[in-house]
């Protein structure tokens, strides 16, 4: 799933490539993606755009005079970027969820992979109309270490949990938070509250370094090559089974029913294996 890094990476060139622009067309392809209905996607047409902002993993295309075109793009949602698109209309079927044309015949496609159809897009006069911006807590890249603390001590959530709690933390998600909890020495299952001074001191800087640094990648590499490179510079996650980079002991995963964890039990849980709570259940 694209998360604060990428999505960032993907507002700030929208903006670029969009200055000057007005909107000539959006084309809404699946009957899934759509989740408003008032104002409609035609509200947009000839609206000059004034940027593309964010609000955790939203993506919000601001237009002067119009409506906000508000997308999430879920697990397996992207945006591509096109120089022009092909006089045949496009077809129903396939991944193409939406396609935004700007006057200049550039835009971009949002496509979503896969059966499982979360994408979503909200055309909203104020992106606060939309339900999961409207519950973010504050952003994750914006955080102060008093704000994370007055956070941790009233969360009753394991720290996995918390870190990607939107309503908590905004923009934190299943990648990043492991990659945090290595970089702070933390155990997943490590209850917040229960955080010391020094914990949390850790936990701040780890979340500012793995996000700082996964942007600073993403602002470099081409957007249709994000995902990739998300994966390529990851050091615990998707690595179950590798040798941790720091320690060199190998890398576990505690897997759910549609998700895992990873971590290294020598720099995160003092050596301690967690349970694979899958595993647990399927031999009782």
């Amino acid at each position: 799933m694209p998360e604060l890094p990428e999505v960032q990476a993907l507002a700030e060139r929208m903006t670029a490539a969009c200055a000057g622009r007005s909107v000539a067309r959006v084309e809404v392809l699946s009957v899934q993606v759509l989740k408003t209905f008032d104002p409609p996607p035609t509200a947009l047409h000839g609206c000059p755009v004034t940027g593309v902002g964010r609000h955790g993993k939203f993506l919000d295309l601001a237009v002067d005079g119009g409506p906000h075109l508000v997308l999430h793009l879920a697990r397996a949602g992207w945006v591509h970027a096109r120089a022009s698109f092909p006089a045949k209309p496009p077809s129903r079927r396939g991944p193409l969820a939406l396609r935004l044309v700007l006057d200049d015949g550039s835009g971009y496609d949002v496509t979503e992979q896969g059966t499982t159809k979360r994408l979503a897009a909200y055309v909203v006069a104020d992106p606060a109309q939309v339900p999961g911006i409207a519950r973010l807590g504050p952003d994750a890249l914006a955080l102060t270490a008093g704000q994370l603390a007055a956070l941790a001590a009233g969360a009753r959530q394991r720290l996995k949990t918390f870190l990607t709690d939107q309503a908590v933390l905004a923009g934190i998600g299943n990648a990043y938070s492991d990659e945090i909890l290595h970089r702070a020495r933390l155990s997943p299952y490590a209850m917040a509250a229960a955080l010391k001074e020094e914990q949390t001191a850790r936990l701040h800087a780890a979340i500012g370094e793995v996000l700082t640094g996964a942007l600073e990648h993403a602002r470099a590499v081409p957007a249709d090559g994000l995902k990739a490179e998300k994966k390529a510079g990851l050091q615990v996650h998707g690595r179950a089974g590798e040798r941790c980079p720091v320690c060199g002991d190998t890398v576990r995963s505690v897997n759910f029913a549609d998700s895992s964890l990873q971590y290294c039990p020598t720099c995160q849980t003092g050596g301690r294996t967690l349970a694979d709570r899958r595993l647990s259940r399927l031999l009782k």
